[in-house]
This record gives C-alpha cells, structure tokens and sequence, in this order.
C-alpha cells in the first residue's frame, strides 16, 4: 500500500500505538469514574459527547479553512453514536474494564462481519470458523459462573457494540472521516440536551468525575480518532483490523493498573477465543482473496 501521508514506518507505528492506547483508556476513564462515584453514567456520557464534539471541530477548523464544502456525516450515525456513547457508559456500572472492552470489541467486529454478509458478502470455510470460535467465546463468558459478567451489562455493552459497528459501516467510503466523524458528534447535542433533560435533576457530578469525562471525550476520543486517521495512511486494511485485537488487551492492562481489578481465567479464556476467532476471520479473508486473485 503507498503510503502518503506518512513514509516511514516508524511514524505510522507510533501513531498507530498512541490510537490504541486512546481506544483502550475510553474503558479506563470510564470505569475510574464511574467506580470512585465521581460522576453518574448520563453524565459521563454528555460531557464526552460534548467536548469530543468541540475538541474534533477545533481540529478540522485548525486543518481546513474550508470545512464548509463536502459532506458531514449523517444524522443515521449520530444517532448510533449517541446509542453507542450512553449505552457504553451504563455498561460500566456493572462490568469490569477489561471485560467491557472485549465484549464492545468482539461485538462491534461481529456485527461488521455479519451485516456485511447480509449484504452478500460469500464468507470463506475458515471464516465461518472465526465467527464460530468467537461466539463459543462470548457463550462460554456469559455462562453462570462466580466470575461471570452481569447480564445487564453484557446486553448494554453488545449494543454499545453493534450501535458501533452500523456507525463504522455507515462511515465507510467517507471522503474525509475526521470531518464526518466532528460533525457526527454536534449532530448528538440535540439528544445530549434530551438526556439532560430527563437526568440532570437526579444527576450526580464531581470536578474528578467531568474531567475524566472531558479527558475521554476530547483526548481518548476527539484527539484519538485523529491520530488513528493519520496512522490509516500507513496501514493496510487487514493491518488495521489485526492491531485492533490489541484494545481489549490494552484495557485489561489498564483497568489492573489503575482500577485495581483482577484478570480471572474465565476472561483470558473467553478473550482468547473471541480475538482468536476475529483473527481467524480476517486473516482468512486476506488469504482467500490473494489466493483467488493470483
């Protein structure tokens, strides 16, 4: 792939490295928020929105004296933004980080490759494999156990995951996703409003609990989509799909350190198979079309 934007690997690297750690400490700062009691999940959620919204529009106001023209995203994607964003939050009252970035991520892949095979997409032998691995890993992390998530959680979060996965396809094509992607997030202040309504009355907010959520917004989300965008410039698209196995694993990592939270083996086993899976689907469908094109 020729790399335009950035001709060094190096680059590419390190900001595709600084993209997953923005992905993954999403998980982290809301958990940390959520767990000292620094702030309620509907808020969490408003003001992640919010200075995501203004952090990206400072961004493109600051690369483009011309953001006027052109497209800017859709209402559709803002709406599963905006279900994608809360149902998040009120997911992480009840599970743990590592836990909800993998249910999230496993979902959000899942829900991909299942639309784009409604759509007609002819899935190879070893595919169908990775989609059957993956969910024998979501099965066996739900299954009654002491260490299994709560049930509220894991459905909050499975939509969280799949809202995203529609947001990501809805996406696809886009001419000039940093721009779509700001305009996506102030598309969602009618809603953020429409939750403040219903919420704000009851709502519980600390200065700890708005500045992780700021910090999520505008440096984990906002900064981070735009880093990830620079590093796509320098990545094939089976790469950027196999080093975003790295995200749950990075989040587990951070919830250990900085939510004091435990690895249990029902979560490396369920984990293993869910990313395992995933790696299996797109690496098998890199293969099977180099193999038919030679």
């Amino acid at each position: 792939m020729k790399q335009t934007s950035h001709p060094n690997i190096l680059t590419t690297t390190l900001f595709t490295v600084l993209a997953l750690i923005a992905f993954a400490a999403n998980s982290v700062l809301n958990r940390l928020a959520l767990d000292n009691g620094a702030i309620d999940a509907a808020g969490f959620t408003m003001v992640r929105l919010l200075s995501g919204a203004i952090v990206l529009l400072a961004i493109i106001s600051f690369k483009s004296k011309s953001i006027e023209t052109g497209h800017k995203g859709s209402w559709a994607a803002s709406l599963m933004l905006f279900l994608y964003a809360i149902c998040f939050s009120y997911a992480y009252l009840t599970l743990e980080t590592g836990t909800g970035a993998l249910i999230l991520f496993g979902s959000v892949q899942i829900t991909m490759i299942l639309l784009t095979l409604i759509a007609g997409t002819r899935l190879h032998f070893s595919e169908w494999i990775g989609i059957f691995v993956a969910f024998s890993g979501f099965v066996y992390l739900v299954l009654p156990g002491v260490s299994a998530p709560s049930l509220e959680g894991f459905i909050l979060m499975t939509i969280s995951g799949v809202a995203w996965g529609v947001y990501t396809l809805l996406g696809r094509g886009s001419k000039n996703p940093l721009t779509d992607t700001a305009y996506n997030f102030i598309r969602t202040m009618p809603l953020v409003i429409l939750l403040a309504a219903f919420t704000l009355s009851s709502g519980h907010f600390t200065t700890e609990g708005i500045l992780l959520a700021a910090l999520s917004g505008g440096l984990a989300s906002g900064i981070g989509y735009a880093i990830w965008y620079s590093a796509l410039g320098g990545l094939a698209a089976t790469q950027a799909a196999v080093v975003q196995l790295l995200v749950p694993v990075l989040a587990v990592v951070g919830g250990v350190l900085f939510v004091s939270e435990t690895v249990t083996f029902r979560l490396v086993l369920a984990g293993s198979l869910i990313l395992g899976g995933i790696l299996m689907v797109v690496l098998g469908k890199y293969y099977f079309n180099r193999l038919n094109s030679n």
